[in-house]
């Protein structure tokens, strides 16, 4: 359930159905694979939609927001001048999930969120802090559920914060049936109201902290395109305190561009659906990338999409072309230059097994290599 100044939030929450093809970072395939249904099915039930009114109209949370877009924005590098100075920290990419022990971690983030949902769950009692990089509404039940998996058993509410996400939605008038129906098209609106609807459907109880997401994060550039404010985020695990920052790129470690990948193929990966990408292990603090698999055509399809001009990869392959960073499609070229070299997903991960890696002494990432005995 779902509480704001410990009290219950006055909305009925009913369940959704449906599938999604709103997922960030997928459009560029769509030309290759059936489309699935709109993500504008999701919003049949009425529980998120009024969740989400309720929840953006209280005072509280308002002014929460306000705060945390006026906070200036934190940059985390990892590079060799700022090995010494930068915290033990934890990235999370799309669709990935990581929960984090203070004991071990002090700083877990994410950035390059625009129309997806970032979701930090908090144990106040134990520190333990999971945070996820939701991209579309089929995944939030399963991965909500992976995420509480380590926080504990506690009667006293967890601590919740939603970042990201904005005033995406565009409302069309559709005539069907001699009637007029009004329809509204985006992909940050109806995750937001899944997300919503569970949790305020569990038993557990989730104290919200933040909702800056849709309107309030929410800014317009000088030609009237609609992004968000808030891009990205840190929270101190033993504060439990929440900024807005940005990841350089050599801070978004280990194994960045096979994460990347596992983002787009893992939609057509039967073991990852419904499914949060497991990334993170928490007792050992060590990166264990779960392997996902691809079929070799990928390549050919990857070399196609690289003949495209970079307006044209904004167009085809993001659901908010004028609202991504500028090294969007450096790193989709980056990506298809990988599955162009690696077309069989055997070579990344052999025998199906995880890429793992370890923390060392300085604060970087030794990958581990299994040494086969004969």
């Amino acid at each position: 359930m779902l509480l704001v100044d410990g009290e219950p939030v006055s909305a009925s929450a009913s369940p959704t159905s449906g599938s999604s093809r709103g997922v960030r970072l997928l459009g560029c395939w769509r030309d290759f694979f059936p489309p699935r249904l709109s993500p504008s099915r999701f919003l049949q039930g009425s529980g998120g939609r009024e969740l989400a009114a309720a929840l953006m109209g209280n005072p509280g949370l308002r002014a929460a927001s306000e705060r945390l877009r006026a906070e200036p924005e934190r940059r985390i590098s990892s590079g060799p001048e700022a090995a010494a100075a930068v915290p033990r920290h934890v990235y999370v990419f799309q669709r990935e999930f990581a929960t984090v022990d203070p004991a071990r971690v002090e700083l877990v983030g994410t950035d390059e969120v625009t129309t997806c949902v970032g979701v930090v769950i908090r144990n106040n009692k134990t520190g333990m802090t999971s945070i996820s990089h939701m991209d579309f509404p089929k995944i939030v039940e399963g991965g909500l559920k992976q995420m509480l998996e380590l926080l504990g058993d506690d009667n006293a509410p967890f601590d919740v914060h939603l970042i990201g996400g904005f005033d995406d939605v565009s409302t069309k008038v559709v005539h069907s049936a001699g009637r007029k129906h009004i329809k509204q098209e985006g992909y940050s609106y109806p995750l937001c109201c899944r997300i919503l609807e569970v949790l305020h459907k569990s038993r557990q109880q989730f104290h919200l902290r933040t909702f800056c997401v849709l309107g309030s994060n929410t800014t317009t550039d000088s030609y009237g395109n609609t992004r968000p404010i808030i891009g990205g985020f840190v929270v101190e695990t033993s504060s439990g305190a929440v900024s807005p920052a940005s990841f350089e790129m050599n801070s978004r470690c280990p194994d960045e561009i096979v994460r990347r990948i596992r983002v787009s193929v893992s939609s057509y990966d039967p073991n990852w659906q419904g499914r949060l990408l497991e990334t993170y292990d928490t007792h050992s603090d060590a990166f264990e990338i779960a392997p996902a698999c691809w079929m070799p055509d990928w390549a050919e399809m990857a070399s196609s999409l690289n003949q495209l001009s970079d307006s044209e990869v904004l167009l085809q392959c993001s659901t908010s072309p004028a609202a991504e960073p500028p090294h969007f499609v450096e790193n989709e070229r980056r990506i298809w230059r990988y599955l162009i070299e690696n077309p069989y997903w055997q070579d990344t991960f052999p025998k199906y097994k995880p890429r793992v890696f370890h923390r060392t002494s300085d604060g970087r990432w030794s990958r581990y290599s299994i040494v086969s005995s004969s």
